[in-house]
């Protein structure tokens, strides 16, 4: 089956490694496993495609018979999806540790640049959801003039909860560092979601330019 760079990220990922039932329990839980033998995976910067360091994030990028030769009709974004030297930009941020094991990371077009400084929603989304008044949140960058984006959360507060912005702040910049801490704070009853369940934040982008999210507090 060929490659496609629309697949989600699980699906791309989990074809080009692979688990055993004898690998170790923290190879299990915390990565999708060693390249299979007929594939070659490689952690690319995604601005200038030069491989990183064992260890350091950039973009999967897989090569093999498998991957698909190119968009039918459409040239220019072959190009984008695949290098010269035969390399498919799959769009998913990972790593490669030294024993080969390949960890998912992200998604490289979710990934908020505040004032150059590279932030990921899931680690800001994961530290919501352990603060108890969040029930659930989605996390994306909002444009700004001064720092190009900045972090946007909209939360789903948990029955009971207070609400307050500021307690959510403190809950944050305790755990992370300040700068990934949200910037703008919304709140909503429900998400706009996927047939699969899963948040269209690019619904949630549009709802905030077009200023039909409820501020939190």
């Amino acid at each position: 089956m060929p490659w496609h760079a629309g697949w989600p990220l699980a699906r791309r990922a989990r074809s080009a490694a692979q688990t055993s039932v004898d690998d170790p329990k923290k190879e299990l839980v915390h990565t999708v496993a060693k390249p299979l033998w007929n594939v070659e995976v490689r952690i690319a910067d995604p601005a200038d495609l030069k491989v990183r360091p064992v260890g350091r994030e950039g973009e999967i990028q897989v090569r093999g018979y498998q991957t698909m030769i190119g968009y039918f009709d459409a040239p220019e974004d072959t190009g984008q999806a695949i290098t010269t030297d035969g390399w498919l930009r799959t769009g998913d941020l990972g790593t490669l540790d030294e024993q080969g094991n390949l960890r998912v990371t992200g998604r490289l077009n979710d990934m908020i640049i505040r004032g150059g400084e590279n932030i990921h929603p899931v680690e800001v989304e994961a530290c919501l959801l352990r603060h108890p008044d969040v029930a659930d949140v989605a996390v994306f960058g909002a444009p700004d003039e001064k720092w190009g984006e900045v972090v946007a959360a909209v939360v789903r507060l948990s029955p009971n909860a207070t609400g307050c912005v500021e307690n959510l702040i403190e809950h944050c910049r305790g755990a992370m560092a300040h700068h990934k801490s949200p910037t703008l704070w919304f709140a909503c009853t429900e998400f706009p979601l996927t047939a699969s369940g899963k948040v269209q934040k690019i619904m949630l982008r549009e709802a905030l330019a077009a200023g039909a999210l409820d501020k939190l507090g």
